[in-house]
């Protein structure tokens, strides 16, 4: 059975420039396929190291149509390892990948690497699915060329930046970080395929990467220990900063030239000149100079301090008698003595006048203590 191409109608020129719901109609017209059924698409691959990259191609041929069935038929190892290659991943782990992806509905195991008419009979295949890229492989130029010329085909995008070769090509280019990497979670040297000196020289710089991890970490802390340092150092300079003025401010209140302690000295030195230096003369008036009287004046040797002395005036020896009203009230020699000054004393125009200076308090004592009775009865005799 030979894949044919369908004729063209007479409203297109080719079946590959129709869309895809386009083709599926023209399909079923030619096929006599029901309408209602599943589109169902085909999309073939090694699928080693499943990746992103197939699961957004697997996605593409999954939402070609709105109804649709997806086939993914995956290549065995002999038939890989013979055309394209050796593989990392077995074939069973291959389908097994594929099986829990979300958009596949069916995975065909042991696919042709080309595929026949009988093939997409078998399995009622309507569309293939896969990157418009040319694949040349087995002799021919584009494995999917029958089918791009038949109609069926539907191109996918390619995701750039992953794929399996490159996916090796890391791997390769890293074959000594990983060999390592394997070394130190527990592999041996046999598993790795790696020699003896190959092994000591891993395990060499595996302790060296360790060295130089820990002296960076090491560095890190050191950074931030040095940064909190400097942070709290920044903090306790401000703090130190606003105290000593703080500290220089008050110690200027208390011992500056205008401080409180200068004031509270001051004061209380001028209570102790108070304390100690006599109290001032009183101020000199006009007509009157006071003098400091001498002791040889008054005959009992004690000195009152009194006026100084001006002329004697006489005065009536009436102002000596008692006054005849009521009874005479004795008072002291000091009250009697008081009562002379204020006797004594005369107004003039220039200001007052004592008449004769006072007696002091001995002589008036003299003067009030009485003669005894004897002496003034017994009558004097001459001897």
């Amino acid at each position: 059975m030979t894949l044919t191409a369908p004729a063209p109608f007479a409203d297109e020129t080719s079946c590959q420039c129709q869309a895809p719901h386009e083709k599926l109609t023209i399909a079923q017209a030619r096929l006599g396929t029901p309408v209602d059924r599943p589109v169902r698409v085909y999309a073939d691959g090694i699928f080693d190291l499943f990746h992103s990259g197939h699961a957004r191609a697997l996605m593409q041929a999954k939402t070609l149509f709105p109804n649709s069935y997806l086939l993914v038929g995956v290549c065995s190892d002999d038939l890989t390892h013979k055309f394209k290659g050796f593989t990392v991943m077995n074939e069973a782990e291959r389908y097994e990948a594929l099986r829990h992806c979300r958009y596949v509905d069916e995975v065909i195991r042991d696919a042709p690497w080309t595929l026949t008419p009988e093939f997409l009979e078998k399995h009622k295949i309507d569309f293939v699915a896969h990157d418009d890229i040319p694949y040349s492989s087995a002799g021919s130029d584009d494995v999917y060329k029958h089918i791009k010329e038949a109609g069926m085909f539907v191109p996918t995008q390619r995701t750039e930046g992953i794929s399996t070769s490159d996916i090796i090509t890391r791997i390769v280019r890293d074959y000594d970080v990983y060999a390592r990497r394997n070394l130190q979670r527990g592999y041996t040297a046999k598993e790795l395929n790696v020699s003896f000196i190959n092994e000591k020289k891993y395990r060499f710089q595996n302790q060296v990467d360790k060295m130089k991890e820990k002296v960076k970490n090491v560095e890190e802390r050191s950074k931030e220990f040095v940064n909190r340092v400097e942070e709290k150092s920044h903090d306790l300079i401000q703090k130190w900063e606003e105290k000593s003025r703080e500290f220089i401010g008050n110690f200027l209140e208390l011992f500056g030239p205008d401080g409180a302690w200068k004031q509270m000295f001051q004061e209380r030195s001028s209570r102790m000149l108070q304390a100690l230096s006599p109290k001032q003369s009183p101020v000199k008036k006009e007509g009157f100079l006071p003098q400091t009287p001498k002791v040889s004046e008054y005959p009992c040797g004690v000195w009152v301090p009194c006026p100084p002395q001006l002329p004697r005036l006489t005065t009536s020896p009436s102002a000596a008698t008692p006054s005849p009203q009521g009874p005479e009230i004795k008072h002291s020699p000091f009250h009697q003595l008081k009562t002379q000054e204020s006797s004594n004393i005369l107004a003039t125009p220039n200001g007052p006048l004592l008449a004769s200076p006072p007696p002091c308090a001995r002589t008036l004592e003299k003067q009030k203590k009485p003669t005894s009775r004897r002496a003034t009865l017994r009558p004097k005799t001459a001897f």
